[in-house]
């Protein structure tokens, strides 16, 4: 068999800067205050100015730092206090979810960005058929963590920044929790992220309801599946790459990296709807990345595809919901197959058919 590829990395630069100057900076910074409101403090917004200048010129990622200590790969490593929050709350979930004298706790993911809090003035179907799964999960016994990810587009202050693609330089450099934002120099702050992922840690199977958007799931939910990247082979230990050193992260992967699957064993449920076409393919592309990460499908009435007044107006929309019984008693009943599922692995009951093999090619 072959041996650990020991070869010297290469890392590859040839993108040009995107390094502002402060006129630019300034420009930029101002348009976010460019209500009228802001005119009366124009001195104020001033000195801010000046100390965000200097955040910015002065690579100012993580605000507030300690060191890291003799947990770590490199105990003298500068650690984000924003990041050593995420893990202890990441560490403080997996003991919820180890607890068996819980009851069984189900994210409930609405992954629509519509709702009658913002521009689209109306409540999306999505959020309505999770609501109906969540009423048939708690009146069996279960408790939900009910996620509305439609926040993103009405709340203030609400964001899930982009991936950067760490995973695709090097795996150990996507660290788990993601250590890339927030970046304080560059604005990106309160990402949500690090509130979601003891949430997905602390439950025991995952439920997911979502329309179809141009063939895809909507941009709400994709910025939350592509943040989970590091869930599925993340790197718990930045000193080890100390931040983000692309050449030390790419030198430990061609050494050897085991790519844990921080969700596994997990159970999950999806729910799919459109009015015209992609409700197959996004079914399938959901249920492909979940158990590509390790979690398990709760049978075959948890993963449901169905079109909801098929090229009837969107005007209608609604009442071709509530004509359609048959799609409300799938969804309850993929609530159900879920809770069931999550039961059976809880209990020891449930045992992957592929548990004990172990797998050619990691990653």
């Amino acid at each position: 068999m072959a041996g650990p590829r020991t070869r010297k990395p290469r890392v590859v630069k040839e993108m040009p800067s995107v390094a502002l100057d402060r006129t630019e900076f300034e420009r930029r910074f101002r348009l976010r205050h460019h209500d009228p409101l802001f005119d009366g403090v124009d001195e104020q917004l001033e000195a801010v100015i000046d100390t965000a200048w200097r955040s910015y010129s002065e690579h100012h990622k993580a605000a507030r730092t300690r060191k890291a200590g003799p947990e770590f790969a490199d105990p003298d490593y500068d650690l984000s206090l924003d990041w050593l929050a995420a893990r202890d709350a990441i560490f403080a979930a997996e003991t919820q979810h180890r607890d068996a004298a819980l009851p069984a706790r189900i994210l409930v993911v609405n992954g629509s960005a519509r709702t009658n809090q913002s521009c689209p003035g109306e409540s999306s179907k999505s959020w309505r058929l999770a609501k109906l799964a969540q009423a048939a999960l708690e009146a069996d016994g279960a408790i939900v963590d009910f996620l509305d990810l439609s926040v993103l587009t009405s709340e203030y202050g609400r964001v899930i920044y982009p991936c950067k693609s760490c995973v695709s330089t090097a795996m150990p450099l996507c660290h788990w929790p993601c250590s890339c934002y927030p970046n304080h120099g560059l604005g990106q702050t309160q990402d949500w992220m690090n509130e979601l992922y003891p949430r997905w840690v602390a439950a025991h199977g995952v439920l997911i309801v979502t329309p179809v958007n141009w063939y895809h799931v909507p941009s709400v939910l994709k910025l939350m599946i592509d943040r989970l990247v590091c869930a599925d082979g993340g790197n718990p230990d930045p000193t080890r790459t100390h931040g983000k050193n692309a050449a030390e992260a790419k030198a430990i992967e061609l050494e050897g990296w085991d790519y844990p699957k921080h969700l596994a064993g997990r159970g999950f449920a999806v729910v799919v709807h459109g009015d015209v076409a992609g409700t197959g393919d996004v079914k399938n592309a959901l249920c492909d990345w979940l158990e590509w990460m390790g979690l398990i499908r709760a049978g075959q009435a948890a993963a449901v595809d169905r079109y909801i007044g098929y090229y009837e107006p969107y005007a209608t929309s609604h009442d071709a919901l509530d004509r359609d019984e048959a799609v409300q008693t799938e969804t309850h009943n993929a609530a159900l197959a879920l809770l069931e599922r999550v039961r059976q692995i809880r209990l020891g009951r449930y045992e992957r058919p592929d548990a004990g093999l172990e797998a050619p090619r990691k990653k």
